[in-house]
């Protein structure tokens, strides 16, 4: 247990700039896509690492959903190990990383531009990825990839729902900022009851795996340094619950897209076998502005809020910053 604690961090004062910096771009992701349309687009491929990779789940989503166009994931290094057959000349390949320096994905970025496909990227100004790519951006990377699935949809003839589209998006900053505001009793309850849990599951379906996966390895195993594990809500059934018991520390994202079925599955199972579990549900929120068709889309955007700000409440109840690191950044890996 550490004895010392950390204030908390306010809500980032430039929480909504920085959104809608990257919101004020989608024109010209519409114009880039538009452009390879042109030419002919065959496919999208969202490449990365970490973070840069969960960070595509609720792009990816929409997009395999509602798109005629094939959508791909590929790890970074994995792409670099092997290219796949139908990457190339047609296809549009995405890519982020938060420093611009993730030397797989500087070498992903460069090996996609090797097969004749256009690579775009969302990285620091000058960095090597930006470098390395045909167009970088700036700004947060999931808002940025589900606004460039959106320019997809809307290029191709398959955005439906433009109207609330544009309605969502520009009320997205102040949306995200409420939630996490009407959360903060919640998420600090949530830190304190499992800041010394010698083990915490995450569970989470369809986009909102994305953060089941990534409050696990990314907040608790590298920031916080603390035993946890990431699971689909589906494939939790498939053994991992065998190892729940009346004490285990469990979250479950419950998110508002077609997967939610899953995850209410979760809760049932938990409420009875795992009464320690706790549900972080974003269906009960306030999204000031966003029309409730568009919440489906954006709901993981709101998990990704949630749960980086769950981040900053275990990093001052127990004493432990975020910026702290073993082995990330100070060794050769």
């Amino acid at each position: 247990m550490t004895a010392a604690t950390l204030p908390l961090k306010p809500i980032e004062a430039d929480f909504t700039e920085k959104l809608q910096e990257t919101i004020e771009q989608r024109a010209a992701i519409v114009e880039v896509v538009r452009g390879l349309a042109a030419r002919g687009l065959k496919n999208v491929y969202f490449v990365g690492a970490g973070g840069s990779i969960i960070c595509s789940y609720p792009a990816h989503y929409v997009l395999q959903a509602r798109s005629s166009v094939p959508v791909f994931q590929v790890q970074s290094d994995e792409l670099n190990c092997q290219v796949p057959r139908l990457m190339g000349e047609g296809s549009l390949v995405v890519l982020a990383s938060y420093t611009g320096t993730t030397k797989e994905t500087v070498a992903a970025a460069k090996t996609a531009k090797a097969t004749g496909a256009t690579v775009i990227a969302i990285a620091k100004e000058g960095s090597p990825l930006a470098a390395a790519v045909d167009v970088a951006f700036k700004g947060k990377s999931d808002v940025f990839e589900l606004l460039l699935a959106y320019a997809v949809l809307e290029v191709t003839g398959e955005l439906s729902n433009a109207d609330a589209v544009d309605a969502g998006l520009q009320a997205l900053p102040k949306a995200l900022v409420s939630a996490v505001e009407q959360s903060e009793e919640h998420l600090a309850a949530v830190a304190e009851a499992y800041k010394d849990a010698p083990f915490t599951y995450v569970l989470g379906s369809g986009p909102s795996f994305a953060w089941a996966y990534g409050f696990a390895m990314c907040y608790l195993q590298e920031m916080q340094w603390k035993l946890a594990a990431g699971f689909n809500s589906g494939e939790f059934f498939q053994g991992a619950f065998e190892t729940v018991d009346q004490d285990s520390a469990v979250i479950l994202w419950l998110g508002e897209d077609a997967s939610r079925p899953m995850g209410e599955r979760a809760r049932t199972f938990l409420e009875t076998y795992a009464p320690k579990h706790q549900v972080i549900d974003v269906k009960g929120l306030d999204l000031p502005g966003v029309p409730d068709s568009l919440r489906p889309d954006l709901s993981p955007l709101v998990v990704g809020a949630l749960a980086s700000r769950l981040a900053q409440h275990y990093e001052s109840v127990r004493g432990h910053d975020l910026e702290t690191r073993r082995y990330m950044f100070k060794v050769e890996y």
